[in-house]
């Protein structure tokens, strides 16, 4: 009993011992975001500001129209992650729960474009954007990652496990293959669709090499390329720098709190580690 409860305290300590190393650096960048500019470049570092100081952040506001950053970032982010729940969703239910004839190598297709990377199809991606009269427009960052073959991967793992039974009892009934979808798949799939919501706004809110490619006018930028505004030639702002990346973390921080519950409950069911 003695060897049991030896080895839990032991366990506790180094899983907060990881936890707080995972931490230090946001800590840190949050705390230094306080700091007066004789603070952030003193040495040794001082790790607790002295004194509190939000002089970062009235000016950084006071730079740039910050504003609208944010509300372009919120613009993309969430119809970027709408139209992946969307359109993920209904090719995942396709994939797992309609047979037809190449149905397995369509599969195969989706899952093997993982190992393409971003670099590989931008230049593609880019030129089917301008012909189509997208680029400089917030479309061209909310339309290519709109469907991800990882979310169609995963809903349709998913989907798997809902029994095929269900759905044909919803058939006899005189369900539609759309209301059949909308109330019986959407509301199975909250799990799963709460883990991809998350991921999805996380990739949308901190992507910056697509948003610096798509985007060429400055009023449309989105918070992450704004921020490079606050690098110069020879000198970086780190002030300013810190005290707005501190507030970008606060958006996808709320998303998490509010959905961890089926965020958990999607990552168990779902298989992944």
């Amino acid at each position: 009993m003695e060897l049991k409860t030896s080895a839990k305290i032991s366990l506790y300590l180094l899983l907060f011992v990881l936890a707080a190393a995972w931490l230090f650096p946001v800590l840190w960048i949050v705390l230094s975001s306080f700091k007066t500019n004789n603070d952030l470049y003193s040495f040794p570092p001082r790790f607790w500001p002295e004194p509190f100081t939000f002089e970062h952040f009235t000016d950084a506001f006071e730079k740039g129209n910050f504003g609208r950053y944010f509300m372009n970032s919120a613009i993309v982010t969430i119809s970027s992650t709408v139209l992946l729940l969307l359109i993920n969703s209904m090719a995942g239910f396709a994939l797992a729960k309609y047979k037809f004839k190449g149905d397995s190598l369509l599969l195969v297709g989706f899952v093997s474009t993982l190992m393409i990377p971003l670099e590989v199809i931008m230049i593609p991606i880019f030129k089917v954007l301008s012909f189509l009269g997208l680029f400089n427009t917030l479309l061209a960052l909310i339309i290519p990652p709109a469907a991800t073959p990882t979310g169609v991967f995963l809903i349709r793992q998913y989907l798997l496990s809902v029994p095929d039974e269900l759905l044909e009892a919803a058939r006899m009934d005189g369900a539609t293959e759309w209301r059949i979808y909308s109330r019986i798949i959407l509301p199975l799939c909250k799990p799963i669709l709460s883990v991809l919501a998350i991921f999805s706004f996380m990739w949308r809110w901190d992507d910056f090499l697509w948003p610096l490619i798509g985007i060429s006018d400055p009023s449309l930028y989105t918070i992450q390329l704004a921020l490079s505004n606050f690098m110069g030639e020879f000198n970086v702002d780190w002030g300013s720098l810190l005290a707005m990346s501190v507030i970008t973390m606060i958006p996808a921080l709320v998303v998490f709190i509010i959905f961890q519950r089926q965020f958990v409950s999607g990552m168990v069911t779902s298989g992944m580690k």
